[in-house]
Order: C-alpha cells, then sequence, then structure tokens
C-alpha cells in the first residue's frame, strides 16, 4: 500500500489500492492524512458559496440527470434578472463571499442575459461569481468572464470515453470535450472546476483512479465529487444502468465510505483545491454526512439559495429538493457544524490559494 505522507507517492495504482481498501483501521489513516493535509494547505476556513439554481431547462439527455431532457415530463422554470439579483443580495446580507449560478444546459439564459446579471453581481454587489451552465460556446464564456465571472464549474463525470459516450448522448453536430472546454477557459482567465459521480454504473476502481489522477494532471482548481444517486425517471436507473454494470468485484459501489475516500484521495493528490462537502453526501447521511466530508478533506459548503418553490423542480437527483440546507437553516446546520470542529467561516471570495512547499 503506498504511503500517505507525499501526494507524490501516490500515481493511478496507490489511488486504487487506496480506493480498493476495506480495514477500518487503515482507513482512519487515510481519514487523518486527507484532515491534516485540509489543514496544512487551504487552513481551518470553511468558505460558502451562495447557491442559486437559475434554470431546470436543459436540452441535454444525459442519462443520469433528472433535469434532463430524456427525464419526462417536469415543470420548468427560468429566474428572472431580479430574482437571481434578490438571492444574490441574500448570499451578501449572510456573508458569503461567493454565489454560484447553476442549471441545465439552456440556451435561454442567453449571452446577453448571464453578462448583464453578472455584471450587476459584481459591480454592484462585489461578490465572487460561480457559473455552471453547461457546454457553451467560447464567445459565450468569453463574455461572461468579461464581464466579471470568476470561475467556471463543468463536471466531466468520468475519463472513461465509452461510459463518457453511454451517459452524454451528444447534441446534432456538437462535440462534447469537457476537459478542452476546461482547458480553454483556464486561458480565458477562469478559475475551473470540475468533478466526478462515485458510483456510476460501469465505472471501475481502475476508472475512479484515473479520475482522481486526472484532477492532478491539469491542476483543477475545484473539484466537487458525490455519490451517484439513481433517479428512476432516467435512462441510468433502468435497463442501461444493468447493461453498463462492471464486472463483479470492479464495478464502484455509489456509497458514503467509497465517496468520501475519493474525497480524501483527491485531496491529498490535489491539496490546494478548494473541495465541497457535498449535498449528496448529506442525502446518503443525513446526520453526518456533511460532517464527514469536512473532516475528510473538504473545506467548502453550498447552502442553497433557491427560491423553495423553484428549489423543489431542480430535481437533479432523487432527495435532492428535500434537504434542508437554504439560508434559513444555515445558522443552526452549517454555522453551527462548522464551529463544533473548531473551524471558521471563510471570509472574502475564497479563490484557491496556490502555496509554495
Amino acid at each position: 500500500m503506498p504511503l500517505l505522507s507525499e501526494a507524490g507517492t501516490l500515481d493511478a495504482a496507490g489511488i486504487e489500492a487506496w480506493l480498493r481498501e476495506a480495514d477500518e483501521k487503515r482507513l482512519e489513516h487515510l481519514w487523518e492524512a486527507a484532515d491534516r493535509v485540509r489543514s496544512e494547505r487551504v487552513g481551518e476556513a470553511v468558505h460558502l458559496r451562495g447557491l442559486v439554481e437559475v434554470s431546470n431547462y436543459c436540452v441535454r439527455s444525459c442519462a443520469y440527470c433528472g433535469i434532463a431532457a430524456c427525464a419526462g415530463p417536469l415543470p420548468r422554470y427560468r429566474l428572472s434578472h431580479e430574482e437571481i439579483l434578490a438571492c444574490a443580495r441574500e448570499a451578501r446580507r449572510y456573508g458569503f463571499g461567493t454565489v454560484v449560478l447553476q442549471s441545465g444546459e439552456d440556451p435561454g439564459l442567453t449571452r446577453r442575459f448571464i453578462s448583464d446579471v453578472v455584471a450587476e453581481i459584481h459591480h454592484d454587489l462585489g461578490l465572487a461569481i460561480t457559473l455552471s451552465l453547461g457546454e457553451r460556446d467560447d464567445e459565450d464564456l468569453k463574455a461572461w468572464r468579461e464581464a466579471g465571472a470568476d470561475r467556471y464549474l463543468l463536471r466531466f463525470e468520468t475519463t472513461d470515453p465509452a461510459l463518457y459516450a453511454a451517459i452524454h448522448p451528444g447534441l446534432p453536430g456538437k462535440v462534447s470535450d469537457r476537459i478542452a472546454q476546461l482547458v480553454r477557459m483556464r486561458e480565458m482567465g477562469y478559475e475551473v472546476g470540475t468533478g466526478v459521480m462515485v458510483g456510476i454504473p460501469g465505472q471501475t476502481w481502475a476508472t475512479l483512479a484515473r479520475d482522481i489522477d486526472t484532477f492532478r494532471q491539469f491542476d483543477m482548481d475545484m473539484i466537487g465529487i458525490g455519490p451517484y444517486l439513481p433517479d428512476p425517471r432516467t435512462p441510468l436507473a433502468g435497463p442501461l444502468g444493468t447493461q453498463l454494470q462492471a464486472p463483479p468485484g470492479e464495478q464502484v459501489p455509489n456509497d458514503e465510505v467509497t465517496t468520501l475516500k475519493a474525497v480524501a484521495l483527491t485531496r491529498l493528490v490535489c491539496p490546494d483545491t478548494n473541495i465541497p462537502s457535498t449535498t449528496a453526501l448529506s442525502i446518503l447521511d443525513p446526520g453526518g454526512g456533511r460532517r464527514n466530508g469536512l473532516t475528510r478533506g473538504a473545506n467548502v459548503v453550498m447552502p442553497n439559495l433557491t427560491p423553495p418553490h423553484y428549489r423543489q423542480l431542480y430535481r437533479i437527483y432523487p432527495g435532492k429538493a428535500a434537504v434542508h440546507e437554504s439560508v434559513e437553516t444555515l445558522t443552526e446546520n452549517v454555522l453551527g457544524l462548522i464551529a463544533a470542529l473548531g473551524r471558521t467561516v471563510g471570509k472574502g471570495p475564497g479563490g484557491r490559494e496556490k502555496r509554495v512547499t
């Protein structure tokens, strides 16, 4: 088993070995190492990002997503300019340094519309802005960067080309290459973020290890890792998922422990990056999922600022709308947890700070 003292000792094979580890006593060494590196490299601050789910329209048919075009009937919505600004003002009022504008891949969110929203948040509210709006043209991305967007999140979900093609059907005349878009966005001046789901049907231990090693190779600034939560309305929860299943012993489970292993190993190989303790962890373990994420390498939490009547329609996976992590319960839940862990609330925009070792 590779050592955990230095990130350089963990190549893809070493990452895979730790992903397969089942001994609880040995895993304690992994948890301790990840928490130590988190403390040494990004400190004790937990940064809060105010999440605004701007639209649940989506033209894509990703086989796992509950708001995809292939997921069946769902009431659709798109926030107005003023509704988005009201959420951003709430973020500033509660002391968040960043607002995250997330949506399905929605052409109705035009270049001009997002540029205007971003410019107003940037100039009038002074918040950092993360966008997560799917695969967009370079002209859109450049315009939003010029308007004041700081970061862009685009999860590549898997480095296995065949699995990617099976769960991410393309659009006519459009080649999907999310890693290439991430590289281009970095050249535009964005901090770039990505991530994967743990336990996708067809995901092997070797594939997940390559995914984590890819985070390091591309020096990602933000990395989100959560479990695959099957939505019965999607193709991946049905025959497609059965068809894609990896051989016995090789299929990665979509459980909490495996997801936490991936979070911890990501912290070790990407020590300076920002890693959220995701909402999906809280669904697997309502009592301790977020805490476990924060004690195994994570340093970000994303409270949901979306108005409740819209939030319940942003059903990207089962149970998401039922998680009470809104601003109304933030003080009791998130701030209380941060204090209980002896951590502090991050100040300012909370961007990545690369440290020289």
